[in-house]
């Protein structure tokens, strides 16, 4: 089950800058527009902790 459109339009970073995030289907992850981080989607779910992201060069 993919993420619903609607919350994604309305999903940004947690971080300061509140920048929007573009959503990988295939890898279940959000990517920061600004910062880079990559946050993971769980059971469809965002885990939009900042505590719990991987930075762009990290990987999985």
């Amino acid at each position: 089950m993919a993420l619903d459109p609607q919350l994604l339009e309305i999903l940004a970073c947690p971080d300061t800058h509140h920048a929007p995030l573009t959503y990988d289907a295939q890898a279940q992850t959000l990517t920061c527009t600004e910062c880079r981080r990559i946050f993971e989607v769980r059971d469809d779910v965002p885990v939009l902790l900042l505590d719990e992201a991987r930075g762009p060069a990290e990987g999985s």
